[in-house]
């Protein structure tokens, strides 16, 4: 099992700088408008949507509503306008999948499960006989699902690091170091 902190997938920090909160979630004027007219101005339900669209663009996939810090719903409520105690909300998951589809749409991200799976299998595959470690071959995989032309929405790391663990190609490469280490 690969350790998240040894690979480049996108997480929110622990502690978000003030630079990292204005530079990749400050909604833009256009950004605010869209989002208030998605939710007919309703100010918890613009600012849920507000944090999922700024969270995705910087994740590459859309964060449930609840994973998001309050470091970034504080930020985005003080630059969208948004009274002190508003908190984002939804009225049901189905409403929150909504959000979820309006922003992939909005930042033209594709959420094919399927066919993210199968570009990072084929990238760990094709790494596995030089690349040992879980944490190498999900990093593989993600750098091949940003460089794709079309923005696949990433799937959840536990997905990859499934992938990475169980690939067996994988297997027969630290199979043969292991036998050329044991000859040195």
């Amino acid at each position: 099992m690969a350790s998240l902190e040894r690979t480049a997938y996108p997480t929110f920090k622990r502690l978000i700088s003030e630079r990292e909160l204005r530079e990749f979630f400050t909604p833009s004027a256009e950004d605010v408008a869209w989002a208030r007219e998605r939710t007919h101005d309703r100010p918890g339900r613009v600012l849920a949507l507000l944090v999922m669209l700024k969270s995705a663009a910087r994740l590459g996939r859309v964060p449930k509503l609840g994973d998001i810090p309050g470091a970034v719903v504080a930020h985005v409520r003080d630059q969208a306008a948004l009274a002190a105690g508003t908190a984002p909300e939804t009225d049901s998951e189905r409403s929150e999948e909504r959000y979820r589809s309006a922003v992939r749409e909005r930042l033209e991200l594709k959420h094919k499960p399927g066919e993210a799976r199968a570009a990072a299998e084929a990238a760990m595959r094709a790494a596995a006989p030089v690349k040992a470690h879980t944490a190498d071959l999900v990093n593989v995989a993600l750098e091949e699902l940003v460089r794709q032309k079309e923005r696949l929405e990433l799937p959840a790391f536990s997905t990859l690091d499934r992938m990475a663990a169980r690939n067996p190609l994988r297997d027969r490469s630290l199979a043969v170091r292991g036998d050329r280490r044991a000859h040195e």
